[in-house]
C-alpha cells in the first residue's frame, strides 16, 4: 500500500523532474498508478504557471482517496494570510461541540475590536451584539477581519494555535490576531507602533498615499517622523514575512484541511458546517476556482496581503457530502512577489487549470 508519494519540481525547470517516492511494499493499487500520472503531468503544467508569473509560485495537491500528493515548493514556509482563518473558525466548532458556545450566542461589538479589511461587521457601532454565526460568515465568505479578531477573542489564541499543534505538529508557525499582523508590520517603523488600536489602522488604511501614511503613523505614534526607520511600506511587510507568524509549508496546510475532511478536528455536524461555509466564499473569484469545471463544488478560503495571495481548500463532486467516499482533491496554493494581485490569481488560476487537465479529478 502506498503511504505519500511526493513530487517537487524546482522553480525555472519544467522539464526537469524529481521524483521520490516512499512505499511500505512493493506493490502499487491501481489508484496510486493512476497517481504518477496525474501528479507529474499536474508538476509539469505548474511549472509552466510558475514561469510565466512575475513572483514565486507554490502549489500542494493531495488526493485523498490514493494519498498520493503532489508538491511544487510545497515544504517551503508561505506566508499565509487570511487562511489562517479555518484554524480560528476550527477553534470555535470546537467550543461549539462542547456545547460551552453556540451559533446563536452573542457577542457585543467593542470599539477596540475595529480592524481595517474586508467585510461588513465595521459599519455596526460599538455595543452591538452578533451572533457567532454572523461572525463566522463574516470571517470565512467575506474574510472579514473585525470578525475574525472577534472570534479570536472569544476563544483565546491559545486554543486558536492548539488546533495546528494537534492535527499538524509540524510545519505551522504561531497564528495572531489580524490586528497584531498590522501592528507588528508598523512596528517594523517604531516599537512603539505595537500599542496601535484599530481604529488607528483605520485610519492608517485610508491615507492615499505612503508618504501621507507615514507621516500619520509619526502623529499616532507622538514621535517626530525622523524616528521612524527608514523604510520603505513594502520592506516593512517583507520583514514581517521573513518571521515564522501566520506561516505554514503548504503541505502542513493541507494536512489541516485533510484531517478536518477526516473528521480529525471536530464533529462530523461541524465538520459538514464549515465546509458549507467554505463552499459560499465570495473572495478570489479569479483563482484556484475560475481554472475548476463548475461541476466541482469547491470549499475554499482565500489570503490577500501586499504582495502574497493564496487560496485553500477541498475540491469535490457534486452533491457536495462530506462523507463522499471518493474524488475529493486538497489543494494549497500561494504566490508571493508578483507584480500585482491581478498577476498573481492568474498564476493561482492557471494552478486550478492544470488541476483539471491533470487528471487527478477524474471527471
Amino acid at each position: 500500500m502506498l503511504s505519500r508519494v511526493i513530487y517537487r519540481l524546482p522553480a525555472g525547470h519544467a522539464l526537469s523532474l524529481l521524483l521520490a517516492v516512499f512505499l511500505l511494499n512493493v506493490s502499487l493499487p491501481a489508484c496510486a498508478q493512476e497517481g504518477f500520472s496525474w501528479a507529474e503531468d499536474l508538476l509539469q503544467r505548474v511549472a509552466e504557471v510558475d514561469e510565466q508569473t512575475s513572483g514565486e509560485l507554490g502549489v500542494f495537491v493531495k488526493d485523498l482517496d490514493s494519498g498520493v500528493s503532489a508538491s511544487y515548493h510545497g515544504d517551503e514556509r508561505w506566508y499565509l494570510a487570511s487562511t489562517v482563518k479555518v484554524p480560528v473558525a476550527i477553534a470555535i466548532m470546537r467550543r461549539v461541540d462542547q456545547g460551552t458556545l453556540s451559533l446563536d450566542s452573542t457577542v457585543r461589538l467593542m470599539e477596540s475590536d475595529y480592524v481595517d479589511g474586508a467585510g461588513p461587521t465595521n459599519s455596526h457601532a460599538p455595543g452591538t451584539r452578533l451572533s457567532v454565526r454572523y461572525l463566522m460568515d463574516q470571517m470565512l465568505i467575506h474574510s472579514d477581519n473585525t470578525a475574525s479578531d472577534m472570534l479570536i477573542s472569544l476563544v483565546g489564541l491559545e486554543a486558536v494555535n492548539a488546533v495546528t499543534a494537534e492535527l499538524v505538529p509540524e510545519g505551522f508557525g504561531p497564528i495572531t490576531s489580524l490586528a497584531d499582523v498590522r501592528r507588528l508590520i508598523y512596528g517594523e517603523f517604531h516599537p512603539a507602533a505595537r500599542q496601535l488600536s484599530g481604529r488607528d489602522f483605520l485610519r492608517l488604511k485610508q491615507q492615499r498615499s505612503e508618504a501621507g501614511r507615514l507621516e500619520l503613523l509619526a502623529r499616532l505614534l507622538g514621535v517626530p517622523q525622523r524616528e521612524l526607520r527608514p523604510i520603505r511600506l513594502s520592506e516593512a511587510y517583507e520583514r514581517y514575512y521573513a518571521t515564522p507568524n501566520n506561516s505554514a509549508t503548504l503541505q502542513a496546510y493541507g494536512d489541516l484541511l485533510a484531517a478536518l475532511v477526516a473528521g480529525k478536528a471536530v464533529s462530523q455536524a461541524s465538520t459538514e458546517y464549515l465546509l458549507s461555509v467554505m463552499t459560499r466564499v465570495q473572495t478570489g473569484a479569479q483563482r484556484i476556482k475560475a481554472g475548476l469545471p463548475a461541476t466541482v463544488s469547491y470549499a475554499h478560503k482565500t489570503g490577500t496581503q501586499v504582495a502574497r495571495i493564496c487560496d485553500a481548500g477541498l475540491i469535490a463532486p457534486p452533491p457536495f457530502r462530506i462523507a463522499e467516499a471518493s474524488g475529493r482533491i486538497v489543494v494549497v496554493a500561494c504566490v508571493r512577489g508578483a507584480a500585482s494581485t491581478v498577476k498573481a490569481e492568474r498564476a493561482l488560476r492557471g494552478a486550478g487549470e492544470a488541476i483539471t487537465a491533470s487528471g487527478v479529478l477524474r471527471l
